[in-house]
């Protein structure tokens, strides 16, 4: 069984990952608030966190088809800063911030070694999918950061025989994810399929003819966990943690709360008939075939501001090969780490197929994507490769990140014919 970490490596750990909130949250936030003006889906959600300040709601609520958690948080940020750029988008990044700590804090459970977790947040940061989304006053980072978190505190307590406290953190941190966007249930999803299906295959009493230490499953795993931990952690903590963002809105009226649920199932369960200019199927967006324009802006006679929706070819697109190798070692040689980096990559992202929605978007991938640099580093740190060489495609990625910058970025800007060039293919423009 895995030992827990000794106090100084703790307090190490714990040094890097502030170390590392603080940059990437300065990072964001240069030039966060150009443009001055709603960029995208900005539209829908800071008039709802608007409304929430009013002394008395006005009638119809805006944006009921999402939960209030993260319009409550842009709320809370337009009464610090003001009803301005920086007060819509300061809690994106914030959250935008706190989701590469929780890769880094992935990568530990993962890796058990600073530098591979330090190499997996920084090819997390330089996926343009995370740094556009964590400057925009949208749902999804919020939901992001949460779950992230979540998923680290489950990754922890996965190898430990107590993992109850550390799987209480997941389900309450997944309850607030949840609070945010509704997909933030999709890796909480993930974690009760895990867990079911461990429990299962002990009550069959199942075990592997050649069992290795690595092995993702193990007959002795959790030998305290029982039945109602696993409803506490997973069902109930969630529940609370989620149902506590509507108290705000509702108190704790019981029929204005289920109404609430109503609206929200039946706005994100319709089946869209009209199409969008961006919309894409899931299968599409890991080959990042149609990105999704927040802003197109001509600023001067060759001058635009551009924020594309599209990812860092240069991480996504090798991060491809990478999980079909996670997906052979966990499938092949059983390997715990690998079975929870392809979980938590394929079940948010494989959980869009489920969903009786056509209108999609390729940010719904964001999670997955973010997930994925995990796999890329479980690859470059395989037996065999030069050290070197993580490294060196960290290097790469950074390199990616920089040509596409003019692109995420609008007070970088770029010529048109700079915007040209960076549109490889007929279906990004």
């Amino acid at each position: 069984m895995r030992e827990l970490p000794a106090v100084p490596e703790v307090s190490r750990s714990a040094v890097i990952a502030v170390a590392i909130f603080l940059i990437a949250h300065l990072a964001l936030l240069i030039g966060v608030v150009t443009p001055e003006k709603f960029v995208f889906d900005e539209v829908h959600y800071v008039p709802a966190a608007r409304q929430m300040l009013t002394p008395a709601m006005s009638q119809p609520m805006l944006n009921p088809m999402h939960p209030p958690l993260a319009k409550e948080m842009i709320a809370a940020s337009i009464a610090t800063f003001g009803d301005n750029a920086l007060g819509w988008r300061y809690p994106a990044t914030l959250f935008g911030a706190l989701a590469i700590v929780a890769i880094y804090l992935c990568g530990l459970a993962l890796f058990a070694a600073q530098g591979p977790a330090i190499a997996a947040a920084l090819i997390a940061a330089f996926n343009q999918m995370l740094y556009v989304q964590a400057r925009i006053a949208m749902l999804d980072v919020f939901a992001l950061g949460f779950g992230l978190l979540a998923t680290a505190a489950f990754m922890h307590g996965f190898r430990r025989e107590r993992p109850q406290a550390l799987f209480a953190v997941a389900g309450s941190l997944f309850g607030l994810a949840a609070a945010c966007k509704w997909n933030g249930l999709f890796p909480l999803g993930v974690c009760i399929v895990i867990v079911a299906v461990i429990r299962l295959m002990q009550g069959w009493h199942t075990l592997f003819a050649d069992a290795k230490p690595d092995d993702w499953y193990r007959p002795e795993l959790w030998p305290g966990l029982k039945l109602h931990h696993v409803a506490l952690c997973f069902v109930v903590l969630p529940a609370l943690a989620y149902l506590a963002a509507f108290v705000p809105l509702y108190g704790l009226s019981l029929p204005d709360l289920i109404e609430a649920q109503r609206r929200i199932f039946a706005d994100n369960t319709t089946t869209a008939i009209a199409g969008h200019t961006y919309m894409s199927a899931w299968p599409s967006w890991p080959l990042l075939a149609r990105p999704v324009w927040f802003l197109f802006d001509k600023t001067a006679e060759d001058h635009i501001a551009a924020i594309v929706f599209l990812g860092n070819p240069l991480v996504l697109w090798p991060a491809l090969p990478a999980l079909a190798m996670v997906l052979r070692d966990f499938i092949v040689a059983r390997r715990w780490d690998a079975f929870l980096i392809a979980t938590f990559y394929f079940g948010p992202w494989l959980a869009w197929a489920l969903l009786p929605r056509t209108l999609g978007f390729i940010y719904y991938y964001l999670p997955a994507a973010t997930a994925a640099s995990l796999a890329l580093v479980y690859v470059l740190r395989r037996e065999g490769l030069p050290r070197w060489l993580l490294w060196a495609y960290v290097g790469v990625a950074a390199a990616g990140f920089a040509v596409m910058l003019p692109i995420s970025a609008a007070f970088v800007g770029t010529s048109m014919g700079g915007f040209n060039r960076l549109m490889l293919f007929q279906s990004w423009i």
